[in-house]
């Protein structure tokens, strides 16, 4: 490895929004109290395990699911590049860290408690976690003629923090303690035989620990765990093909890929390898105000529902995780502009149907079987058989009469219809409720009904 090799690293800061969300997802579910039955089995995705403790808990699988623990994960992506190009990886994930309560005895020793309740301050006994980070660089040269392995350790350490009543008298302190962690890292690539340069660049991460007895709780072996972990990956003067939509010639290479317990989408120019399976170029909500740990697409109603918990409950909530106690503060101050902002909203994306003056539903026509049809127009329905609602194949055919042409925001068309024999057609009608099917759902009938 040479650590002076300059490689353009912008585009691994750009995507930390996301990487973040990931690392952070799950963390702490709502009400985000340590009584909550959610937050009493901690971590959900890409926990990797000390191996012996995997291997005795029966943990084999090698599906692409991150939701499944293991003790190790596999990223395998396309990248054109040239030999001289510098591969970085940044390998992401948690690190387990215990809090405990410790009261302070009459002759100066601490106690270990469950809970310290100091008048204006709740201490809980709960885990928290640190992020870590750890980056390695490579040659394409380097990595096609025998790869790279490398070691990752991730220090465990102790520190306290003391508790104090009103008058400022100590009564005990908070013991934070982590465990160390220990991975390793192999990178490599390969050149495949595709019409254009290619190279299939694979990435192992794999809980190393040996200090977890196979008889330790799930507990215990989180403790030398890595939990969420994911890759970020840039390439200095290349460029990654996508998996998910990959250009013709590259499809079966794509295919070839053989992702464990993680998946890599494009983010940008650099990859995202994410235990939670994503879209290309994903990105965080620019509406949402924060983390809720919970999936940022429910910001609103988790919003609402943490305005109604019980001061009680906010306080238990508080002493539960710094995190939640920074959810509570974000939320109870949020003024009201930026909650209507969570209320919805239409993504523009490359066309928007709203707002081109070139669409009308009213008098847009699509054409089917060389048949031009628009509002007005009869058809007889034919449902898919797969792919659809199931409640449409019972409409299998009727005739119907096409109430609008539409377009949705990715471009494609759909027919609203209205059902010729049903008895609230004329209603349906008055408020808009119609049926909606795509063009090679319908075969085109003669004017008159």
């Amino acid at each position: 490895m040479d650590a002076q090799v300059p490689v353009a690293v912008e585009g691994l800061d750009a995507v930390r929004a996301v990487a973040d969300a990931i690392l952070y997802e799950g963390y702490l579910l709502y009400p985000y109290r340590r009584s909550s039955g959610k937050n009493r089995v901690r971590w959900q995705f890409g926990v990797l395990l000390p191996p012996e403790w995997a291997r005795a808990h029966g943990l084999t699988d090698e599906g692409v699911a991150g939701s499944a623990e293991s003790w190790w994960q596999r990223t395998e992506c396309l990248v054109q590049a040239p030999p001289d190009a510098v591969v970085e990886l940044r390998v992401r994930f948690l690190q387990v860290q215990r809090r405990s309560p410790e009261r302070l005895r009459p002759d100066g020793s601490y106690w270990p408690v469950d809970r310290i309740d100091s008048g204006g301050r709740l201490e809980l006994g709960f885990d928290e976690a640190v992020p870590r980070e750890f980056g390695i660089r490579a040659r394409v040269a380097d990595l096609l003629a025998g790869g790279h392995r490398e070691a990752l350790r991730a220090p465990g350490g102790e520190r306290t923090e003391p508790i104090t009543d009103g008058t400022g008298r100590q009564v005990g302190r908070v013991m934070r303690r982590r465990w160390p962690v220990e991975a390793a890292v192999t990178v490599s690539m390969e050149e495949l035989p595709t019409a254009h340069p290619l190279h299939r660049l694979r990435v192992r991460v794999e809980n190393t620990g040996a200090t977890t007895p196979a008889d330790a709780t799930r507990d215990e072996a989180l403790r030398s765990s890595l939990i969420a972990a994911h890759t970020l990956l840039a390439v200095s003067d290349g460029a990654f093909l996508s998996l998910l939509d990959p250009p013709e010639w590259a499809g079966e290479a794509a295919r070839g890929c053989a992702n464990v317990h993680t998946f890599p989408v494009l983010a940008g120019e650099v990859m995202l390898s994410s235990p939670i399976l994503l879209y290309d170029h994903p990105k965080v909500a620019p509406e949402s105000p924060g983390d809720l740990h919970d999936a940022t697409e429910i910001d609103e109603i988790l919003s609402l529902r943490t305005r109604t918990l019980t001061d009680a409950e906010k306080r238990e909530a508080r002493a539960t995780d710094p995190r939640a106690a920074e959810i509570l503060d974000r939320v109870d101050a949020m003024p009201p502009e930026v909650m209507a902002r969570l209320h919805g909203t239409i993504r523009d994306r490359d066309w928007n149907p709203a707002g081109d003056p070139g669409v009308s539903p009213e008098t847009d026509a699509v054409t089917v079987r060389g048949v031009p049809i628009a509002k007005g127009g009869r058809v007889r329905l034919r449902p898919r058989t797969q792919g659809t609602d199931p409640q449409d194949r019972f409409l299998e055919g009727r005739t119907a009469l096409v109430e609008a042409v539409l377009r949705d925001v990715e471009g494609a068309v759909h027919l609203a219809v209205t059902l010729e024999d049903d008895p609230a057609a004329d209603l349906n009608q008055w408020y808009g409720r119609f049926r909606y099917f795509a063009p090679d759902e319908v075969e085109p009938l003669g004017d008159a009904p």
